[in-house]
């Protein structure tokens, strides 16, 4: 089982310090086909997400991840099952589930800070956007932007703007991040930085995350536990946890048992390629 080979989350001894999670978000028997049932995307997707869990989902190119994402965002219909935060079915889009794709898609005509602001202003007014500037100046300084809160997305780096992305999904204060290949653009420096800075944000705050990714390292690194995927229709075909310990900085990247659990996550994937 992958448990055996990856142990348990919290720390060397196994033991987490931690107060038992209770699920927040949890996917049951989810199925989804397109074209008239011709094609079959996702097939009896089943998993929970414990709070403050970092959750990675990794898998073959089309297998249905960001399909899965999607409509864990509510933005679509499953043909089958159900997703649930918090005991209730999601069926559209809310703002207590933050999303975040792998462009910034920033408005160009709008400051950072005015970037931040824009989920308040579609949700509650202009208005109540105005009142959460000083929470949205405060959210910009925790990612190191302080200084860029007038500036344009013209005037940004790509991290930069992938910050200010954050801090748009953070403003609303939501109970479940869902990332999308975030930081896949990135050069790999930047993506390294970006990957610490995450972990740091949803450690403080005790964000319950679920992230697709591509990259077997970054979801080793990131996750507390890890969905692996078959080829379509998607399925989950093993589940890794993941014994790190935290804070992590890439230096763990070179330790014996990082490489361990990505060799034993990339032989799952072989696998889930045959199913």
């Amino acid at each position: 089982m992958a448990a055996d080979r990856a142990g348990t989350s919290g720390g060397r001894a196994g033991v987490d310090p931690r107060p038992a999670a209770h699920d927040v978000l949890e996917v049951r028997s989810l199925s989804k086909t397109y074209a008239r049932n011709r094609v079959h995307a996702l097939d009896a997707i089943d998993l929970r997400i414990k709070e403050g869990q970092f959750a990675t989902v990794i898998g073959p190119s089309g297998c249905g991840k960001s399909t899965l994402l999607k409509i864990m965002a509510g933005l679509f219909p499953p043909s089958a099952g159900e997703v649930l935060l918090t005991g209730t079915r999601v069926q559209a889009p809310r703002p207590d589930i933050g999303m975040m794709f792998q462009q910034a898609t920033l408005l160009p005509w709008r400051t950072a800070l005015d970037n931040v602001l824009l989920p308040i202003e579609i949700h509650k007014g202009t208005k109540t956007a105005q009142s959460h500037r000083e929470i949205a100046t405060e959210l910009l300084s925790t990612v190191g932007l302080s200084g860029f809160t007038q500036s344009y997305p013209g005037e940004l780096s790509g991290g930069m703007a992938q910050r200010v992305a954050i801090c748009r999904m953070l403003v609303t204060e939501p109970s479940v991040l869902l990332l999308d290949e975030p930081f896949g653009a990135l050069d790999e420096l930047t993506r390294e930085r970006m990957n610490e800075e995450l972990q740091r944000i949803c450690s403080e705050r005790n964000a319950t995350t679920f992230m697709v990714t591509h990259s077997i390292p970054e979801a080793v690194f990131l996750g507390d536990v890890l969905f692996v995927m078959s080829s379509r229709p998607g399925r989950i075909a093993e589940v890794v946890e993941i014994d790190l310990p935290r804070p992590r900085t890439f230096t763990v990247t070179t330790e014996p048992h990082f490489g361990e659990i990505v060799r034993h996550v990339r032989e799952q994937l072989d696998l889930g390629a045959q199913l």
